[in-house]
């Protein structure tokens, strides 16, 4: 498709398609497509990146021009923002986010009415659409707005539902960093109304330090503020909420992939474990070889969410994810979600009666390097045969006792090397050569 990727449209704030004017036409387009079978309802959230209120006016008024009532919901995360669109029975949900990327990027996220990301049929009708000129309904048929004032406090007594009714975490306390970022106003609520003591950072967005040395992909703050606060653990959520790192007591980092397994393993062992569990090209093997051990089926998906949803639908399992920390609990929810997936694994502390960092043990990472290589542009692999020669190369130097991938992120203009073997030095280096070899071809 011209404009959405595997994640929703993405770019630079100001630089075409994330402008105004694309966004006003963007709202009438999706309007007009879901506007389709008669009356629709759209419910529009965003992050706190400044921009988001720039784009929220373009949506909107884009949505009424076609018809569509629209339900503003203001800064709030993405998974709140798919859960609401199921309650208010809306046709659609639009979340305005760059999720884990800088302020000075923005982008636009769609939900189906089930609150999953919407099939490619849709995508591709709402970019048909864009192609036609835009024509206001009348006026007597402009769509209406209206503001949402207790999505916040909806949004928390859900996420709180999704452990035991019982559950308290009375006598754990947890830094816990918002990336001043969309759950800045939800998440501390939830954990200290479940009784954690929270040490909050990341709490005071300005819209331009959203994701700014913080949250799950900065996690050095959380990291030490765990030792000198001699905190049980550190949960580090990025800038829309969809996802999360946590730090055991030790000032480990416990990522995706160990997160993924510690649910998983207390799921079986309770009996609620419903199928395997999905990961990705990325995921650890040392997670399939202990899901192994435990009698739990896996399954690989390619990179982004969407691609794992997809493998847990096709196989009817329940839960999956990726080492980034984007963890899908389809039991409890329809989409990523940083809170419900950190409830859960502070639910097996309680119920295993165990630290993070035991948890965390039983499952044996292998060494895993991953390097980023940023280009200009997009990049297109399969244009540079020489590219795969190497990765060849590399993978007979692993006599078969590790993995290479290659990868272009499907978010910003960077290839992702990933190597993974039995010698973390070896690997490494492998990593870094391949690195160096992709920017040498290409660049």
């Amino acid at each position: 498709m011209k404009y959405f990727g595997t994640d929703g449209i993405r770019g630079a704030c100001g630089t075409y398609p994330i402008t105004p004017d694309f966004m006003l036409k963007l709202g009438w387009a999706a309007g007009k497509v879901f506007a389709e079978s008669g009356r629709s309802k759209i419910i529009v959230g965003k992050d706190t990146r400044i921009s988001g209120y720039m784009f929220e006016s373009a949506l909107q008024a884009g949505l009424s021009a076609a018809g569509v009532d629209v339900l503003l919901l203001g800064p709030m995360p993405t998974p709140a923002i798919a859960y609401l669109t199921r309650t208010f029975r809306a046709d659609a949900g639009i979340v305005i986010s760059a999720s884990h990327n800088g302020f000075q990027d923005n982008g636009i996220k769609f939900f189906s009415a089930q609150g999953t990301k919407l099939p490619d049929s849709v995508e591709a009708a709402i970019e048909s659409q864009l192609q036609e000129p835009m024509e206001c309904v009348p006026a007597e048929k402009l769509g209406k707005a209206k503001r949402i004032n207790d999505a916040q406090g909806r949004y928390i007594e859900f996420c709180k539902g999704t452990v035991g009714p019982y559950t308290s975490f009375k006598g754990l306390k947890i830094v816990l960093d918002c990336a001043h970022g969309a759950t800045y106003h939800i998440a501390p609520n939830v954990f200290n109304e479940l009784g954690a003591e929270i040490i909050p950072i990341g709490i005071d967005p300005d819209g331009i330090n959203i994701n700014e040395d913080c949250g799950s992909t900065s996690i050095a703050t959380v990291r030490n503020l765990v030792r000198q606060s001699e905190a049980d653990l550190g949960i580090a959520l990025d800038g829309d909420g969809d996802r999360l790192i946590m730090v055991d007591h030790m000032g480990e980092e416990v990522d995706g992939d160990e997160l993924m397994f510690i649910i998983a393993a207390d799921q079986k062992r309770q009996g609620l474990l419903e199928g395997g569990v999905v990961g990705t090209q990325m995921s650890n093997l040392g997670m399939e070889l202990g899901l192994k051990d435990l009698g739990i089926d896996f399954a690989r998906a390619k990179v982004g969410d969407r691609y794992v949803m997809a493998e847990l639908k096709k196989r009817g399992w329940l839960l999956g994810g990726e080492s980034s920390g984007h963890l899908v609990c389809r039991s409890l929810t329809s989409t990523g979600d940083g809170i419900v997936a950190a409830l859960q694994v502070l639910q097996a502390m309680r119920r295993n009666d165990k630290t993070l960092h035991e948890l965390k043990s039983q499952m044996q990472k292998m060494p895993q390097s991953l390097v980023n290589v940023r280009f200009p542009t997009r990049v297109d692999l399969d244009n540079y045969p020489a590219v795969q020669a190497q990765v060849d190369i590399i993978e007979g130097r692993l006599a078969g006792k590790g993995r290479v991938l290659l990868r272009p992120s499907g978010t910003e203009p960077v290839v992702r090397v990933m190597v993974e073997g039995e010698n973390a030095d070896l690997v490494n280096q492998f990593a870094n050569e391949l690195a160096n070899d992709v920017q040498q071809i290409v660049g």
